[in-house]
């Protein structure tokens, strides 16, 4: 089992540590309500050093990419990051990742943690006609996260560019106080605004430290990866493992718009055939009418108690103090405002299903 550069720190501040994606990963500290709330209101700092950084550099790299990505690659600016999926030829997703284009031969792609050997091989294995340069340095990044509306506050007091400048999916090679080559990214999976920074393992508990004792008087606390859930669910954002694998593809969850089928990708012809003639299955936000707390692989039901689907995600929700999730259904029942029922232990709980996300920030 691995650990990130920060697993002593996270030990130090009290972390409940849990196996995740191959890594010892802090799962919370003073719990996922408080943890959640506090990044909502006001700052987080997240370890997700475990996710996965690949370089691809080379004449074809925009090529290449536009061949293994849904998205249109060639739609990015310099500077811009773009979310996207890899979809195998039967149109399943690969995984989902954040493409980040430096300029047109290089680009960084971030990708999932438990999928990083899987994403690289089939990236190698893409790459053979196009003979870019790949770099796996996973093992050679750190990557924090700094979530919540008083990020751009703390932020500022240690770079020396206008971090308030900075549109939302951009980002840029800096400085961090006494730290070179740190990437700065206005992304995040939390929905409440913020940044990622991406830095050498070297440099990374320098940079924690920095942040926690320029945070303190925005009352900075570390978060753990179970409140990064529960603010992705409230958001309605996919996990791979959950909403999305090899046998969904991106119509089924939703993603249609980060699939451009004006070019060509692998996977391209299945998935216009569920655009043209639609899906069976539907991904879809349900929130409980009453109490109750929806889980990972409960069955979903309509009104007359026919079983027409499984939840994926579930959660009682920190913010709305309702049960919330996501699941699929078959694409008949699939409505905004349907009814139906979710079996909780053996009960069956009314819910709605919703648009998403749940919670407007």
């Amino acid at each position: 089992m691995k650990k990130t550069i920060l697993y002593e720190e996270h030990v130090k501040k009290g972390a409940k540590i849990i196996p995740f994606s191959g890594f010892l990963m802090p799962i919370q500290y003073e719990g996922i309500n408080v943890e959640h709330l506090h990044v909502r209101n006001n700052v987080g700092l997240f370890d997700v050093s475990h996710m996965g950084e690949f370089f691809l550099k080379g004449e074809n790299a925009t090529n290449l990419l536009q061949l293994i990505c849904t998205n249109d690659i060639t739609k990015i600016l310099d500077g811009k990051a773009q979310y996207n999926c890899m979809t195998d030829e039967k149109g399943g997703i690969i995984d989902d990742l954040i493409v980040y284009k430096f300029n047109e031969k290089e680009y960084m792609l971030v990708v999932n943690a438990g999928n990083i050997e899987k994403v690289w091989n089939w990236i190698k294995l893409q790459n053979k006609k196009y003979n870019n340069l790949l770099e796996n340095k996973s093992d050679n990044m750190s990557l924090l996260a700094l979530q919540g509306p008083k990020s751009y506050d703390l932020l500022e007091k240690i770079v020396e560019f206008d971090v308030r400048s900075l549109s939302n999916y951009s980002f840029l090679k800096t400085e961090l106080n006494k730290y070179n080559n740190v990437i700065i990214s206005t992304t995040g999976y939390t929905g409440s605004g913020g940044f990622e920074i991406y830095c050498n393992n070297n440099d990374v508990i320098g940079i924690w430290n920095i942040l926690f004792e320029f945070g303190k008087e925005f009352d900075i606390k570390p978060i753990g990866l179970a409140a990064r859930d529960t603010l992705r669910l409230e958001m309605g954002y996919c996990l791979y493992g959950n909403e999305i694998n090899s046998n969904t593809n991106p119509i089924e969850a939703g993603l249609r718009w980060i699939t451009k089928t004006d070019k060509n990708f692998i996977g391209k012809n299945p998935i216009l055939n569920s655009i043209n003639n639609g899906t069976e299955k539907k991904l879809i936000g349900f929130q409980l009418e009453e109490r109750g707390i929806p889980r990972k692989d409960y069955p979903i039901y309509d009104q007359e108690k026919n079983k027409i689907g499984i939840v994926t995600s579930g959660t009682m929700s920190p913010s709305i103090k309702k049960g919330i999730g996501l699941g699929y259904v078959n694409s008949t029942n699939s409505t905004l405002g349907n009814s139906i029922n979710i079996e909780i232990r053996n009960k069956m709980v009314k819910a709605s299903i919703v648009k998403i996300p749940f919670v407007k920030i």
